[in-house]
């Protein structure tokens, strides 16, 4: 289970870094969209991508990562139907071809239990931000339709459109 400090982590994160989708102040400046795109360009372009053994063997490329970091890639792995049905907000879905917040963390599940990681959620905090903020929530009982009304509201003004995420 994620620990709820993990999303104090990570929202005072956002405000720092991010995929560069989020609109954001910036030496008193709004980024521009096409601002905003190059430097999310730049991301997707560079993801790494690591097949361990399970889900429950973390990638390498986490190793010099937070600890609050590596605890939001393990809760990705383990709630992928939930993550599957939220979207993602940092322009993924175009760039990187991400269908969901799940594809941030997780590229492939392989049929003999083997995982295929990418690393796109070690540089986007809005991806971190989503995937941190539905776990918590749907550890405290809420439903997957009502995380994704909620995600859903909180990122559709200053962030890029969401993934083609289907509705639930």
């Amino acid at each position: 289970m994620i620990k709820s400090k993990v999303i104090t982590v990570v929202l005072a994160a956002s405000t720092v870094s991010g995929c560069g989708n989020e609109s954001k102040e910036s030496s008193g400046s709004k980024h521009t969209e096409a601002t905003q795109h190059e430097e999310h360009q730049q991301h997707t372009l560079g993801d790494k991508r690591e097949e361990t053994k399970n889900s429950e063997t973390l990638p390498s490329f986490l190793s010099d990562k937070s600890e609050d970091m590596q605890l939001i890639y393990a809760a990705a792995a383990k709630h992928q139907t939930l993550l599957e049905n939220i979207p993602c907000y940092c322009g993924c879905g175009e760039e990187a071809n991400h269908q969901n917040n799940y594809d941030c963390f997780i590229f492939e599940n392989k049929e003999n239990g083997a995982v295929t990681w990418d690393d796109h959620g070690t540089k986007c905090s809005v991806c971190l931000e989503i995937a941190a903020q539905a776990v918590v929530d749907y550890s405290k009982g809420k439903s997957i339709e009502d995380i994704r009304q909620e995600i859903d509201d909180k990122y559709k003004e200053g962030y890029a459109p969401p993934t083609p995420t289907p509705e639930v």
